[in-house]
């Protein structure tokens, strides 16, 4: 199995009625700058252990579990919103870093929250850091009906169980489904994220730590104008991360392009987008040495 080598522990951050559990490397002093590390859909924070572990500077990081991941409780709640985790995150930095801009890094939903909370509070970010945090195809009025009509569909099949995560009756069966997901994940790594990413039922079973309500559609329709606008309002250093594999033509069959996103981001004032080769989506499973380095060059 995969051995650590910087260790973390476990702190619990009351937010918004919620007890969010934060993963923490490193300790606080005067000369670090707080490094804020979000996770994505369907992921836990302890994922970052293994850039973590890369990093060749001393850091202080600070690394939720989004509600509803690892352990952080959901609140019983039967959809997410992205407002949410921006307020989630804002709350956060409240608690660890209230006086001074942190740098923050985001991957694919975090790396969308990451970019969205940065244009409405800029002057709490130092450097940000989007790790794929594409955003979705553009949207138009017209799809507002089959979209809600979308939503109020999957909150039934939600309530009557038809979204509920797949159970697995060993922990390495967690562990070869890692594996399938993404086929560069080695079996070291995957035995050890299988024991962050699931946990065990009284019956026995592994489940995965996210609760099912995250796979119901949002209700409202992606705004990429007012995307748009946030981007603008980006006034610090970002730095854009892309895996050498497309991903964005994999989900969207030509719906939303890489062309597009690159469209895009060229609303934020100062941006650099850099690639990583031989990596997918989960670029911090494949390549964490090579990440780790591009996160210090860009915070240094």
């Amino acid at each position: 199995m995969y051995q650590v080598k910087k260790h973390s522990h476990s702190e619990f951050v009351p937010i918004r009625n919620l007890q969010y559990h934060v993963q923490v490397w490193g300790e606080p002093s005067a000369n670090k700058t707080p490094l804020v590390m979000v996770h994505g859909w369907m992921d836990v924070a302890a994922s970052y252990q293994f850039v973590v572990d890369a990093l060749a500077q001393d850091h202080y990081i600070i690394a939720p579990d989004w509600r509803g991941y690892g352990k952080t409780a959901s609140g019983e709640v039967d959809n997410f919103w992205f407002p949410d985790y921006m307020a989630d995150l804002d709350f956060l930095l409240d608690h660890y870093s209230p006086d001074r801009p942190v740098n923050l890094v985001g991957h694919s939903l975090g790396g969308n929250v990451v970019m969205l909370y940065g244009g409405v509070r800029p002057e709490r970010i130092r450097r940000l850091v989007n790790l794929e945090g594409f955003g979705l195809p553009a949207t138009t009025p017209d799809m507002a009906p089959a979209r809600y009509a979308k939503w109020m569909d999957e909150l039934k099949k939600l309530h009557r169980g038809e979204l509920d995560m797949r159970a697995y009756d060993s922990i390495s069966g967690v562990a070869r489904r890692l594996m399938k997901t993404n086929p560069r994940l080695g079996q070291d790594k995957a035995d050890w994220l299988a024991q962050q990413w699931a946990s065990q039922d009284a019956q026995g079973q592994w489940s995965i730590q996210g609760q099912p309500a995250h796979k119901v559609i949002s209700a409202h329709l992606y705004q990429a104008d007012e995307v748009l606008a946030l981007y603008q309002r980006l006034s610090m250093p970002v730095l854009a991360v892309e895996a050498s594999d497309n991903s964005l033509d994999l989900w969207w069959k030509g719906k939303f392009t890489l062309e597009q996103y690159h469209e895009r981001i060229k609303s934020v004032p100062n941006v650099e987008i850099t690639r990583i080769q031989d990596a997918g989506h989960m670029m911090h499973h494949d390549q964490p040495e090579v990440l780790a380095g591009v996160i210090e060059r860009f915070i240094a």
